[in-house]
């Protein structure tokens, strides 16, 4: 189904409000098409982006890590996840971060879906990759602590979705996807 695309609004005015170094906050002057006008603010983070791997050690489990998360003040467990670094490709930052945060690194790597998370906002892009063929090899990260690596079984799916540890969006999104994924039989060792 095709459904026709509205007239962007235009942007008569943009203002910088804050950039914490990480993200910036912006505030826009819009009008929409049928003359009404508004102030919208959105977080702007990396023109670059983000990707989460979803390393695949075999066609039956996944890595996930459990690290602290500081905006939920908890342990999460979560696919590895890292920002595109200068000169990267989302290719390399993912193979980058699989080394940094779960000490393997993947032979086949694959985009699979770019997602963002509350687009009316958050000017974010995360790429979402699967690495298969893992083998041993570690990079030093910026974590400020040990991550620890929690292989997972793909048929235990459902119970990782009722576990009050695992609820960020990008992940479960990674894991249905992966799910859709391997229902036409694909994958690579």
């Amino acid at each position: 189904m095709t459904i026709p695309m509205p007239k962007k609004p235009t942007v008569h005015a943009r203002r910088s409000i804050a950039n914490t170094g990480i993200f910036r906050i912006e505030e826009m002057d819009l009008e929409f098409s049928n003359g009404a006008t508004r102030k919208y603010q959105r977080i702007v983070g990396s023109d670059r982006g983000a990707v989460l791997i979803i390393p695949m050690p075999d066609p039956e489990s996944v890595l996930l890590i459990r690290e602290y998360g500081a905006a939920m003040e908890r342990y999460e467990l979560a696919f590895p996840k890292g920002s595109i670094d200068p000169g990267e490709d989302p290719l390399q930052a993912a193979n980058r971060e699989i080394q940094e945060e779960t000490g393997f690194g993947a032979r086949h790597l694959e985009i699979l879906h770019s997602v963002t998370v509350a687009p009316g906002y958050l000017y974010h892009t995360t790429h979402i990759v699967l690495a298969t063929g893992l083998y041993p090899s570690r990079l030093e990260g910026d974590e400020p602590e040990p991550i620890e690596v929690v292989p997972w079984r793909l048929d235990d799916f459902e119970p990782l979705l009722a576990r009050d540890d695992f609820t960020e969006a990008r992940s479960i999104a990674a894991f249905c996807l992966l799910r859709d994924r391997l229902k036409m039989g694909v994958y690579e060792s």
